[in-house]
Order: C-alpha cells, then structure tokens, then sequence
C-alpha cells in the first residue's frame, strides 16, 4: 500500500511549548499580514499534552509576548510563587543556604506543563492550525540536494514481527515548504538529520538527566500554596549531580521530583529509588504520611546548555525547544525559552516566506543572539559542568560564577557524552535501597501504573538493540545490566533462559518515553524509536 501524501506550507513535529508557540505565532504573523498559511502540528501522544511532563515553575515573559491577554483566556497559570527555601540536606538534617539568584522565583508561576499545554493547543486549534494527535513522525524526507522535503509518520498495524497484519494502515506523507522539529528531548527526527547532516559536530555533547516526578493530594495543614523548595545533598553521593524539588500547587497538590545527572559512574544507581530515599527525610516525611500519590513519570532533560546548542537549520527546517537543547540548568527551566525558540522561528521563517528565500538555511540563531534567550543560556554555560568536580566545589564555584564573573568568565567549560562515565561494575560499591513499604515508597510498576501508559502489545519493539549479544557480554557481564536501574519503568530486565544462561528481557509495553536508555546505555546499543502513534503514557497533571 502507497502512503497518502499531504502538502502543507509548515509541518510541526511536537505538541509541546515549543511547538504550539511556533505555530501560534506562525498564524498570529500570517493574519497580521493578510496572508494565509496552511500549518499542521503532527504529535505522537494520545492527545495535546499526553507526553509532557516537566516540574514546573515556569517564568511567563514568553507567554506575555506570545498571547498578552492569557489571564482573561484562563490560561491555567494561577498559583504564584511565594517563596522560595533551598537546602542542603543530610540523612536526618536540613541546612538553609542562601538561593541563588537564578533560583529567585518572583514572578514566576507553578503550574502543571501538560495542562498548559493542552490550553495551548486549544488556542491553536482556535487560530486555525490543524494539530494530528496520534501520529508519530518516524522519517524526514529529503530531496536530491539532501535538503528537508516533510515529514512521514509511522505505520499502524504492524505485528511483532514487523508484518502487516488485518488492521494495518500506512503512514503518510506530510510535504512542507518547512519542518519544525519541536519533539523535545533526544528526539529521534533530530538523530535522524544529525546522522545526515552532521549538525553536532561543531558543538560539545549535550548531556542529560533524568527527572522522576510524582504528584501527591496532601493534607491541607501540611499544604502551603506557591511555596517553592530544591535541595541538594542526601540521598545523592557528594559526587553525583542530583538534587529535589517540591512545589506546592494549587487544590492542596503537592508535585515532587529527583534529578540525576546521567554522566554518573556508579551502575548500581537507581535514580527512580533515589526519589523514593528522599521522601523519608525526616524534613519531607510528614508531607506524604497524611497524602495519596496520584501521578508519576518520568523523562530525560537536556543540561549540556549553551555551548551543546547544536546548528539548528538546514535547507527546510529548523528546530526548537528541547529538541534543541534549551534548558537554564541553574534556573531548573526551560518552558520560557521553548516558548521563545518557537516565537523566533516562527518569525525567522515568515520572514524568509515573505522574501522567498526558503532554498537556503533560515540563519534564526542570529535572531536568537538578538533576543534574552542566548545570552542568558551564555551566562548559565560553566555552572552545571562545574559540578563535575563534587557537590561542594560545584556550589564553590557557582557562586564565583554567579556574584563574581557574573556568568562572564573568559572560559567555557567542557561538556562529555553521559555513557563513557559509566564504570564497571566490579569497580563500585553496590547500593542497597529498602523494600518500598506502599505508602510514601513505592515500586516502579505500581508507578508505571499511575502514568496511564498503555502500547498495542503486537506491535514492533521500539527499543531497538543494535548487538543484542552485547546486552549480556559487556550490560550484564561489565556493568551488572544498569539499565535494570536507570529505566524508571521496569522495561529492562534480566531473566534466565531455560538453559540457565542469563536474557535480556524488554518490556516495551512499560515505556514511559523518558529516552533515558537511548542516552545512559555504555556501549551506546539502545536506540529508542517511536512506537505506534498514541501510545506511552498519557499525563493529566503532570
């Protein structure tokens, strides 16, 4: 079967921030203009917002350029930060440090991102703009001049074995006079071009982390609407970068969260367990005895900043948003320079569109250097790999950085891919996690559970293994098969084979999307894929 070929002007890969900003302000410059421009949103979750998850606190000057009047169009930005503590925690102790200006949150909003965004679309949806929920784009289509054409979207109906079965329906062709890549994270179109197009090999590795969030209902005495904590210290060892966050949200909702860096060495560490240690802080403790967990999940975040900022155009597209890489690390934010990623490219690329100069590379980073966006991710660029010195010379230096240098420094540190950390197994000390007791701890598939995630189960695995026979001779046999630990959804797993002999067993119907697999695994085996449109999780919340 043929696929069905659709022609656009601008297709958009990703219902995020990123995306739906670009194509509100797309749409927003082609009315102003008297023009009309046919733009469509393609996004793999279930629906707008399915597949977004972030803390979050979000600074909202990008939402006052893009829809000024968003408090009357009941934008669900309403609970203000308040306050803000910052800690440093030990295993039975809190100390208050002083927070850093980048952390100040005055002004700022905690909100849920998946509710956010699903407003957002529903103003998208409003202006005009087609938005697809339920495809996945898995292929960009290029010309003969290796310039980006559209976009394809992935089959449905595919068996286990990868053949058609009685439901089977092909993917479609989106044609575009422009591509968008907003897909977030590690997006697997953005491997694709950088694979053709070589668009990282100027720039250092971006490296990751890996957030783990829960959502509580907590006891209203225990509830303190727009208060704002991080901390760091316990339960991370002092060379591991990691730390918390708890934001009281609004109907006494509590949203609480871990952060690992993925250039950790010990393969023993299970950052999913960390977040479990920590909510038995003896400071934290009370907050969840009297509350009910009601959401969970999960996804890997860019920290390599500033100078991992791959090209981000090429004949026919441009990327945006996390797919990117923009995320203030110091700040722990990234939704307001999304949202202005998008805001400048939609206006970079109308203008190319008015002046008929879609053949060549729209050069929307020079837009960006003009804007706050670059410089502040410029000032923010030594701060995380500072860190990997230790805890104690990271906060050290953070503070030179920040009260003294001014994010100024006459150097810029070097970023490393987060798989070549890792060290073998025999060379680190196991960690022993206590047995989670069902009430403030708990085991990852009871959390998968409260993600909503859900694949057709004959379907292709999209964890694909490029040497299965590595998963046992150098995951299981070198580094004790980390990914057990480091996958927050129990989709890895060792069994034994009726011989005896050790087996990778993938349970991709578990995935939550957080990609952390294609990016932690040592030998760089995994690569993670898009499933059939609409599966994975789907966050309401979050």
């Amino acid at each position: 079967m043929q696929r069905e070929r659709l022609e656009v002007d601008v297709v958009i890969v990703g219902a995020g921030p990123a995306g739906l900003s670009a194509a509100i302000r797309l749409k927003q410059l082609a009315t102003q203009a008297g023009t009309d421009l046919n733009i469509c949103i393609v996004e793999k979750g279930a629906e707008v917002g399915a597949h977004i998850l972030s803390g979050a606190v979000i600074e909202p000057h990008a939402l006052n350029e893009l829809i000024p009047d968003w408090q009357e169009k009941k934008a669900p930005v309403t609970t203000l930060a308040t306050a803000d503590y910052f800690y440093f925690l030990t295993e039975k102790h809190k100390f208050r440090l002083p927070t850093p200006p980048q952390m100040h949150n005055k002004g700022n909003y905690i909100v849920s991102l998946s509710n956010f965004c699903r407003w957002l679309g529903e103003q998208a949806t409003e202006a005009g703009i087609n938005i697809f929920p339920g495809f996945a784009a898995t292929e960009l289509l290029f010309d003969s001049n290796q310039g980006v054409i559209g976009i394809a979207t992935g089959d449905m109906g595919r068996d286990k074995s990868g053949q058609p079965d009685n439901q089977f329906q092909p993917g479609i062709e989106i044609h575009a006079k422009q591509v968008i890549l907003a897909e977030g994270c590690r997006g697997s179109l953005t491997k694709q071009l950088d694979k053709k197009r070589g668009i990282t090999q100027n720039c250092q590795p971006q490296t990751y982390g890996i957030g783990i969030k829960e959502l509580w209902q907590i006891a209203p005495e225990h509830h303190q609407t727009g208060t704002v904590i991080h901390s760091v210290g316990w339960p991370m060892d002092r060379k591991t970068y990691g730390g918390s966050f708890l934001y009281h949200m609004d109907n006494h909702q509590l949203a609480v969260g871990f952060v690992v860096g993925l250039d950790y060495e010990n393969p023993y560490l299970n950052p999913f367990a960390e977040l479990q240690r920590l909510k038995t802080h003896p400071s934290f403790r009370p907050l969840f005895e009297s509350g009910q967990r009601i959401g969970y999940g999960a996804r890997a975040l860019n920290e390599g900043g500033y100078q991992s900022i791959p090209e981000l155009s090429v004949p026919g597209l441009l990327i945006i948003g996390d797919s990117a890489g923009f995320l203030n690390v110091p700040k722990i934010k990234g939704t307001h320079l999304a949202m202005k990623s998008g805001i400048v490219a939609a206006e970079s690329l109308f203008s190319a569109i008015q002046t008929n100069q879609l053949e060549l590379p729209i050069n929307y980073r020079a837009a960006l250097e003009k804007t706050w966006l670059m410089p502040e991710l410029y000032r923010a660029r030594n701060i995380r790999p500072a860190f990997r010195s230790g805890l104690f010379m990271g906060l050290a230096y953070a503070a030179i950085d920040t009260y003294l240098l001014r994010g100024r420094a006459p150097w810029t540190l070097k970023n490393h891919a987060d798989y070549s950390c890792l060290k073998p197994a025999a060379s680190c000390t196991p960690i022993v996690y206590p047995k989670p007791d069902g009430k403030i701890t708990f085991d990852k598939l009871s959390s998968v559970f409260l993600s909503n995630t859900f694949h057709e189960e004959n379907q292709p695995c999209h964890l694909k293994l490029a040497n299965p026979e590595l998963a046992i001779s150098s995951n299981f046999a070198v580094y004790d098969s980390p990914e057990q630990r480091y996958c927050p959804a129990g989709v890895y797993e060792i069994v034994q084979t009726d011989n005896g002999q050790p087996k990778l067993q993938i349970n991709a119907q578990n995935c939550i999307h957080c990609k952390t697999c294609d990016t932690k695994d040592p030998n760089q085996n995994i690569t993670w894929v898009p499933p059939e449109g609409g599966g994975g999780p789907n966050y309401n919340g979050m």
